[in-house]
C-alpha cells in the first residue's frame, strides 16, 4: 500500500490524517515577527483572535526544495512499500508544487527504489483536503499509486471551490479586490463569492449585499455545478471550512441537508496558512461537480 502526504494547507483535521494515515507537510507562516510551521505551532484561535482583536497581519512562505527533499527522506524511512504519493497545494497559489517536484525528482535519481508521483490539486484547504479524501478511498479499495493519481488527474477540474469572505480588507490585501471596493463594500455590506478556476487561482465570481445572502449563494452555486455528480455527493462527503466561523459553516450545511438530502459532512477550521489570506470569517464549501 502506498503512501499518500499532503501539505497542512488541505485543513484536514488532525484526527483524520491520523486515522487514515496520511503525511502531512507543514507551510510555514510569520505572525508578529515570529514563524510558525515545522517547529513551532499556534492555537488556530489565537491566531484568528490576533487578526480580529489585534489587527496582526500574518504573511506566509513556501516549501522550498531542500526542506521538500529533507521530509519526504523521513517518510521514506518509514515507508517500506517505497512508493509516494504526494497531493499538492495549487500551483497557481504557491510554488509549494513545483518545489516538492524537484525535491522529489532528486529523490528518485539518488535512490532507484524510491518512486515519488507529485499530483496538482489545484485547490486549497478542504478543496486540496476532498482531493486527499478521494485518494484516501481508492488507496483503501485496493487501487494502485498509478490509478488513483490517474483519476486524480482525469477529474481535477471537478473538485470544485466556492467560498465567501467577511472581510474585503484581506482580499484587498492579497490583490483580488481593490481598496475603494474595500472600502465601500464594507461600508454597505457587499460579501464576495469567490472560487478556484482551472488554473488553480482565486477568482472573483460574484458579489452579493448582506452574510446570510452570501451563504445561500454558496448553496446556490453547489446547485449549478453538481450535475451528474450529484449522487456521488450525497454518498461520500461535503466538506465545508470556516475561519473561526462555526455557526455560519453548520448554516450551510443545515440549507444544504434541506436542499439537496446530503447526509455526510467534514466540517473544518482554515487553518493559518489559508487563514492568512483569506481572514476570519470566511466560508468555503467544497463537493465534486460538471466543473469549477
Amino acid at each position: 500500500m502506498f503512501k499518500i502526504i499532503t501539505d497542512s494547507t488541505t485543513d484536514l483535521p488532525e484526527a483524520y490524517l491520523k486515522e487514515h494515515n496520511v503525511g502531512c507537510l507543514p507551510i510555514s507562516y510569520i505572525l508578529d515577527g515570529i514563524t510558525y510551521g515545522r517547529d513551532r505551532q499556534l492555537d488556530w484561535k489565537r491566531f484568528y483572535a490576533f487578526m480580529r482583536e489585534e489587527g496582526k497581519m500574518p504573511t506566509t512562505s513556501q516549501i522550498n526544495p531542500a526542506e521538500a527533499k529533507e521530509q519526504l527522506e523521513a517518510y521514506i524511512r518509514d515507508c517500506p512499500e517505497r512508493e509516494i504519493l504526494y497531493l499538492a497545494f495549487s500551483s497557481g497559489l504557491s510554488g509549494t508544487c513545483n518545489n516538492i517536484r524537484m525535491a522529489a525528482q532528486e529523490l528518485m535519481e539518488e535512490r532507484p527504489d524510491v518512486k515519488i508521483m507529485v499530483v496538482d490539486s489545484l485547490g486549497a484547504s478542504l478543496g486540496e483536503g476532498l482531493f486527499v479524501h478521494k485518494a484516501v478511498r481508492m488507496r483503501d479499495a485496493g487501487k494502485s499509486m498509478e490509478e488513483t493519481a490517474n483519476w486524480l488527474t482525469d477529474h481535477v477540474l471537478n473538485f470544485t471551490h466556492v467560498f465567501t469572505v467577511d472581510d474585503l480588507f484581506h482580499l484587498y490585501r492579497g490583490g483580488r479586490v481593490s481598496k475603494t471596493a474595500a472600502v465601500l463594500g464594507t461600508m454597505i455590506s457587499i460579501k464576495p463569492k469567490l472560487h478556484v478556476d482551472d488554473e488553480g487561482h482565486l477568482i472573483l465570481i460574484g458579489k452579493v449585499r448582506g452574510r446570510k445572502k452570501s451563504l445561500s449563494t454558496l448553496v446556490d452555486y453547489m446547485g449549478e455545478k453538481m450535475g451528474s455528480w450529484v449522487e456521488e455527493n450525497r454518498d461520500d462527503y461535503v466538506f465545508i471550512s470556516h475561519g473561526d466561523a462555526l455557526e455560519d459553516a453548520e448554516y450551510v450545511r443545515d440549507l444544504i441537508q434541506e436542499r439537496f438530502g446530503f447526509r455526510n459532512f467534514l466540517i473544518n477550521h482554515i487553518g493559518p496558512t489559508i487563514g492568512a489570506h483569506s481572514g476570519p470569517g470566511t466560508i468555503a464549501l467544497f463537493f465534486m461537480g460538471e466543473s469549477r
